[in-house]
């Protein structure tokens, strides 16, 4: 198992993409980026103050705040910006970070938007979510427009296009209601077992709902955010009582999506962008480079301090924090985890602690050979009485980990969550090494050294 774990830990460690093909189809079964995730400081990108568009800050609620927080990481997340950070700053600002952002332009004006939902009347015409349509509601009206015919002797012929022939005008569709006719919305299950979003719309919306779903049974109504369809449901009968429910082929996860993109599609707090500026990277590759070397000089001075002080246990425990150093690098691009400097910083002071485990453990270890213990017997002895001092000092710096990645989550202290939880893992995965890698090797080493013979090797 530690050899199998080794071997994948290097695959992931020296890949930057990981893809294995479906031998049944011309799919695959996994194709991920596991690319190293780089912080603001270390790469640089955009950063971006955001402020509530109203007249009165006092007047906006925390709660709301954090809802638009959250629908704004959402979009610059579908923008494909990776590791974007976002804190509430104050009554009404916001924060972001957009690490490595390559199009600062398309990120602001995504920012700005006011995330408009809206109903949209499309007829007997389906259309697939993702499309991209024109709605009446940017004219300001949402009621059925009126044709007006044009007088000949003022009708505009339209300007052909290159190849001579006549451009078509884009279609526009009507806008029945939007977002804010609606008063709440679940994820439910009909008396099939199939998952449905349930909405509840507001008392003076209800009869517009009504009337419009009456004349219009069988056609589509489609659900349109910031004017792409998400979804496009048939009416089936009319929704009277201002309640109804959006079925289909829907997952769990396909309802719990639609439903937060029903409920908060329209951001509860308008927002302005007043002030956004593109950083460089603070630290740079130099710092890079110099924290890597840090933590290289690092593990290297422990290797040799082990392997002299604790002579073949030692040189089986430098193995492990070989191993140590695979699986964390390793869980880094899984999970992925942003490595800020702070963070490699985290991870650097995780290698001196990764042995601590070892040391009281090898210390154990040998005053139980002195005792004149069996090599076995000394081995399971030193550590299960090891194993208190091992389990309560690892059990603090945890704690200790918990605290400050909660109190990372307040502004301005967004560093300490990196540090936090690069440490955390560090002690979780030297934990692992120590108590199953060090002791497995131990263990195998037993079966080809005898004690007598060599009592140096231990450090006797």
């Amino acid at each position: 198992m530690i050899v199998l774990l080794i071997v994948f830990s290097l695959w992931i460690d020296l890949s930057k993409s990981v893809t294995i093909p479906n031998p049944l189809n011309d799919t695959d079964l996994v194709n991920r980026n596991v690319d190293t995730k780089l912080g603001l400081d270390l790469r640089g990108g955009l950063q971006t103050l955001l402020e509530a568009d109203v007249n009165d800050c006092a007047s906006v609620s925390s709660d709301d705040l954090q809802v638009t927080r959250q629908i704004l990481e959402s979009r610059a997340n579908a923008l494909g910006v990776s590791e974007v950070v976002m804190q509430v700053a104050g009554n009404c600002r916001i924060v972001a970070e957009f690490p490595g952002v390559s199009n600062p332009e398309e990120v602001v004006a995504s920012l700005q938007q006011t995330g408009l939902l809206e109903f949209v009347d499309m007829g007997s015409t389906p259309v697939p979510a993702g499309t991209a349509v024109l709605t009446d509601h940017d004219q300001g009206t949402t009621t059925a427009p009126v044709p007006t015919p044009t007088p000949a002797s003022d009708a505009v012929t339209p300007t052909p296009n290159p190849d001579g022939s006549t451009p078509v005008e884009p279609q526009v569709y009507h806008t029945v209601m939007t977002g804010a006719a609606l008063d709440s919305v679940s994820v439910t299950q009909s008396q099939l077992g199939e998952y449905q979003v349930s909405f509840v719309l507001k008392p003076d919306q209800a009869k517009v709902f009504a009337d419009f779903t009456r004349d219009h049974v069988n056609q589509y109504l489609a659900i349109v955010l910031d004017k792409n369809v998400i979804s496009a449901p048939v009416i089936k009968s009319e929704i009277s009582g201002g309640s109804g429910v959006i079925s289909g082929s829907f997952t769990q996860a396909d309802a719990n999506t639609l439903t937060i993109q029903l409920r908060y599609g329209s951001l509860p707090v308008p927002v302005k962008v007043v002030e956004s500026r593109t950083v460089g990277p603070t630290l740079g590759e130099e710092s890079v480079r110099k924290s890597v070397l840090a933590g290289a000089i690092g593990l290297v001075v422990v290797i040799i301090f082990m392997a002299l002080y604790y002579r073949l246990p030692g040189i089986l425990a430098d193995l492990a924090l070989v191993t140590y150093a695979l699986i964390s690098f390793m869980l880094f691009k899984l999970i992925p985890v942003t490595l800020t400097l702070p963070g490699i910083a985290g991870f650097i002071l995780s290698i001196g602690m990764a042995v601590d485990a070892n040391v009281l453990i090898f210390e154990r270890l040998k005053e139980e050979l002195r005792a004149g213990r069996t090599l076995r017997q000394a081995i399971d002895l030193g550590w299960n009485r090891a194993w208190p001092s091992i389990r309560d000092s690892n059990s603090s710096t945890l704690i200790t980990c918990v605290i400050l990645y909660l109190f990372g989550n307040t502004f301005g202290a967004s560093m300490v969550k990196g540090f936090s939880i690069n440490l955390a893992l560090g002690v979780l995965v030297s934990l692992f090494t120590a108590i199953i890698v060090t002791r497995t090797f131990l263990h195998l080493a037993l079966d080809t050294v005898k004690l007598d013979e060599h009592p140096n090797w231990f450090g006797l």
